[in-house]
């Protein structure tokens, strides 16, 4: 098993950690939808892997495109769904990469502003799972992947709003791990399909791992993948 020939995408990819995706999938064959708010961002990030691709048109070749999209609305989220699906067919992979930072300040410096910013990538979660659940437990080989902290292990007063929404993260991608195994069950076949959690203390420097686990997560079978927890550290180390 491999992630060639597999309808990816990476929701929230205009970071570092989407572009090193995105490099990742198209160089192992996979075809991509990066998804994101900024449409300048997005053909940036289209152009780069494009050229390291040596491709001069990476869409037009038709391993990597792009859709602009508010993930945190219901219905934009479902239009999104629409269009890949009369573009590119049913999906394989997702992996959620909405997140950011806010703390600091202890537990009454956590402003309900800080919280309601941080909620927004938990909402884009639950928007794009559900929007694309029902080909995930389809595919042949579906993963779908969430990037948490080790900041659920011991929470902080003075992250207690991040960490919170990183907890309910998890809970969310348990529970769609839960969803594979027994839609499985209950039509009688092997399961193919894993929500898997990478959990870190930073994704700074740490990219090109991200980019490489979760590719990776086709070549192991679903049975040993899903409902599991990878720490992601410095291979360096």
């Amino acid at each position: 098993m491999s992630v060639e020939g597999k309808v990816v995408v990476i929701a929230g990819a205009t970071s570092a950690s989407g572009l090193a995706t995105a490099r990742e999938l198209v160089a192992a064959g996979a075809r991509v939808i990066a998804v994101g708010r900024d449409p300048e961002k997005l053909n940036d990030l289209v152009d780069s892997v494009g050229a390291e691709a040596g491709v001069a048109d990476v869409g037009s070749a038709g391993s990597l495109r792009s859709e602009v999209c508010d993930l945190t609305d219901e219905a934009d989220v479902a239009a999104l769904a629409e269009r890949v699906h009369a573009a590119d067919g049913p999906v394989d992979g997702v992996l959620h990469l909405v997140g950011g930072w806010r703390g600091g300040g202890g537990l009454a410096g956590q402003t309900e502003e800080d919280y309601l910013l941080l909620e927004r990538s938990f909402t884009a979660l639950r928007h794009v799972s559900r929007a694309f659940d029902a080909d995930l437990r389809a595919s042949s080989s579906a993963r779908t992947a969430i990037v948490s902290s080790l900041a659920v292990t011991r929470p902080l007063a003075g992250g207690a709003n991040y960490a919170a929404v990183k907890s309910a993260s998890e809970a969310w991608a348990r529970a769609v791990a839960q969803g594979f195994a027994k839609a499985a069950k209950d039509s009688g076949q092997p399961l193919a399909a894993a929500s898997v959690i990478f959990r870190t203390k930073s994704l700074d420097g740490l990219e090109e791992a991200l980019a490489q686990r979760f590719a990776d997560l086709w070549a192991t079978p679903a049975t040993e993948t899903n409902d599991t927890i990878v720490e992601l550290t410095d291979p360096s180390l």
